[in-house]
């Protein structure tokens, strides 16, 4: 197991700059965790500082359980627009499992129980480009089940779908997490935060401000604003002195960095 997966003082620039700032958390395995807040509160960065395609400016990200080996090899990704090959579904996932390096004589049959578990059995021959949107997360989906990663990363998996698709793909989701993957998610659907948070992240212009478990979270957020996020109300991106650098904060009690 390569996780706990540890933030230390975490923050990543660009141009100067900041957008992610003396982040620390600590995700631990077990639970589903979704990462709330506004457009530019830096989910999406702090997905891809995770998964390690980007490096943290400042600070330090470990996998304290990888133990000297790589543990790109034990996560996967799924992104809000997937990138699907051109070739057919079953090639897609097959090509998951030839990165992975998986022996070519397991690909049959582990094709086939990730495209039957999300659905797309019927389309495995169907170009991957020419199928709809929501088949073609279902086949992102499909190609991480293949990989059975211990770590998922999903940012905005269900953005651009309908609620029939957005069901399906969470329905996938809970099984991967059944099987034993950790689920660390994005969304801007707090209904749907409810529906599959077991814990909660609360980031505002590239701050955590609070983890907690969900139902605390959803009852009663300690950070003001937080409160104001599940009220509805506008939480306004201000550049400025917020962005400039600062002296490292605190760890909480839960490992997250302290509102300042």
């Amino acid at each position: 197991m390569i996780l706990p997966l540890t933030f230390r003082d975490v923050s990543f620039e660009i141009g100067g700059t900041r957008l992610i700032k003396d982040l620390n958390c600590t995700l631990e395995a077990g639970p589903r965790t979704m990462i709330l807040g506004a457009n530019g509160a830096g989910k999406s960065l702090f997905l891809r500082l995770c998964h390690g395609l980007l490096e943290p400016s400042a600070g330090r990200i470990s996998w304290r359980g990888a133990k000297g080996g790589d543990p790109r090899r034990d996560q996967a990704m799924v992104f809000q627009h997937p990138v699907m090959l051109r070739r057919s579904a079953a090639a897609n996932v097959a090509y998951a499992l030839k990165l992975k390096r998986t022996p070519q004589a397991d690909w049959p049959a582990i094709i086939d129980d990730a495209l039957s578990h999300t659905g797309l059995r019927r389309l495995s021959l169907t170009p991957a480009r020419v199928l709809s949107i929501g088949e073609q997360q279902k086949l992102a989906l499909a190609r991480a089940w293949a990989l059975k990663p211990q770590v998922l990363f999903l940012d905005e998996p269900t953005a651009s779908l309908d609620p029939a698709s957005t069901h399906a793909v969470e329905e996938i989701i809970n099984a991967i997490h059944g099987q034993g993957t950790r689920i660390v998610m994005t969304t801007h659907d707090l209904a749907q935060a409810r529906r599959l948070a077991d814990e909660v992240m609360f980031l505002n212009r590239g701050r955590l401000l609070e983890m907690a478990p969900a139902d605390r979270f959803f009852k009663q957020p300690e950070n003001d604003l937080a409160r104001a996020f599940l009220k509805g109300d506008l939480l306004w991106w201000r550049r400025g002195r917020d962005n400039l650098k600062r002296k490292p904060s605190k760890p909480g009690p839960n490992g997250e960095g302290q509102r300042r």
